[in-house]
């Protein structure tokens, strides 16, 4: 009889928080004693984490689907899509099982049924992480803290896909932050739908970690993971009053001085309609005070442009916004009709040439904008996390200001023998728009 571990393969789609999701569905068929394979033909079934927000990655999931289909035959979907079954079916009606966002226990299941779990023990079970299996490099981590959403922007279907918000118990997370930080984790980059709502669900709740009460609140979440000696990156932050509170965090070192907070808009009346929570009009005072508490703090953000209703004044607001506010990271996405969304029955649909000339307005501004403050670092020494090396065998890494795979990097002239993980000092030579250049700093004799 064959002991050989029966071998799945694994195609994950979306965002930080689906591959959570596929994280913790992969250390579950781990140590369920499944092998993990990066091949189709070498898999016994193939699961794919979908996404299924905006039209774009719907596609793109379907491709994946068929894709699989074509390469393996026996597949088993999960994640955002998975909410509608039916339009996966209607396209690839031969998928072995469909189930919704973070059902881990389903989707484990659905491989259960199909593929059978070896009866014979496999010792290598024994050898999965205490920290689980991780899709991200050994030196950074996601970390979910909650799930869903309370809100109902009129351009967002995430509360139907993931449900309303569901925060995870304080020393539950801060014990997966230790594990993690412990197996070599240099960076923890806190993730969810609503960051700032984290424990507003548990009405803040008391949890214990390490013998010590702890708030289920961010502010007392992100001052016990700044403890563990680890980079803390916050992400989706929206603009409530209790981010100021995290400022003097910032300041005191425990947590990055970088704030990753979805403003959308500038225009009231875009905001108003597009249904957005905490939008007040002293969004450019309060930034005034952050920077005064936290001179370092690293703002980035995200707009959406040609939202319907947008007129050209609406537009103009935004730009001046981006002008007075300088912020360090801006990310702009064209306004896409999402199956479901409210804001599909708005009147005032914007042409799509005008979506493109907006976009490449604020693209224009905000890169001048970017340009002109990595330029201001251009001398200084500044902390590097080094990430790896490009094909040519260059090194690159990130400051506290560059979140992984969104933001820019520091190429390190001179980096040899740096390896993934490092944090070392260096001093910046030159920048262009997106990038800082830098040399290591010189040693004090």
């Amino acid at each position: 009889m064959s002991t050989e571990s029966p071998k799945v393969g694994f195609v994950s789609l979306g965002c930080p928080k689906a591959l959570v999701d596929s994280e913790r569905i992969l250390t579950q068929l781990k140590l369920d004693g499944y092998d993990v394979v990066n091949s189709y033909e070498g898999a016994d079934v193939v699961v794919v984490n979908t996404c299924g927000f905006i039209d774009e990655a719907k596609q793109e999931s379907l491709d994946a689907i068929g894709e699989a289909i074509k390469e393996n035959g026996k597949v088993i979907v999960t994640g955002c899509m998975g909410k509608d079954e039916n339009s996966i079916r209607s396209v690839h009606p031969s998928v072995l099982s469909v189930t919704g966002p973070h059902a881990y226990e389903e989707v484990v299941g659905a491989v259960h049924e199909w593929v059978p779990p070896s009866t014979e023990h496999n010792p290598f079970v024994d050898l999965v992480p205490p920290q689980g299996i991780k899709l991200t490099p050994r030196h950074y981590a996601y970390l979910k803290i909650s799930e869903g959403c309370n809100h109902s922007c009129s351009f967002c279907i995430i509360p139907d896909l993931r449900g309303k918000l569901v925060s995870r118990p304080s020393g539950d997370v801060l014990e997966e932050a230790e594990r993690l930080v412990d197996a070599g984790t240099r960076e923890l980059l806190v993730v969810s739908q609503d960051t700032s709502a984290y424990g507003v669900d548990l009405k803040y709740r008391t949890h214990f970690w390490q013998g010590q009460p702890v708030k289920t609140r961010l502010k007392e979440l992100a001052t016990e993971l700044g403890r563990l000696g680890a980079w803390v990156r916050l992400h989706y932050v929206y603009p409530y009053p209790n981010v100021d509170d995290l400022i003097p965090l910032m300041a005191e070192g425990l947590v990055l001085p970088y704030l990753d907070i979805p403003l959308q808009h500038a225009s009231q009346q875009t905001l108003k309609a597009m249904k957005r929570p905490a939008h007040t009009e002293n969004t450019l005072a309060r930034i005034q005070n952050w920077r005064k508490t936290c001179p370092e703090i690293a703002l980035r953000s995200s707009f959406i442009v040609g939202f319907p209703g947008e007129t050209e004044d609406d537009f103009q607001q935004l730009l001046n916004f981006l002008e007075e506010a300088r912020l360090e990271r801006v990310g702009c996405f064209k306004y896409s009709a999402v199956d479901g969304a409210r804001a599909n029955a708005l009147p005032g649909a914007v042409p799509e040439a005008v979506k493109e000339e907006r976009w490449e307005r604020l693209m224009e501004v905000q890169q001048r904008i970017s340009a002109e403050k990595l330029q201001e670092k251009v001398g200084r020494q500044m902390q590097v996390l080094v990430d790896g090396t490009n094909e040519d065998g260059d090194v690159f890494g990130r400051t506290y200001a560059d979140a992984p795979d969104i933001d820019g990097v520091v190429w390190l002239e001179n980096g040899q023998g740096l390896q993934p993980g490092d944090l070392t000092d260096v001093e910046i030579f030159d920048a262009d728009e997106y990038d800082l250049y830098a040399r290591p700093a010189p040693r004090d004799e």
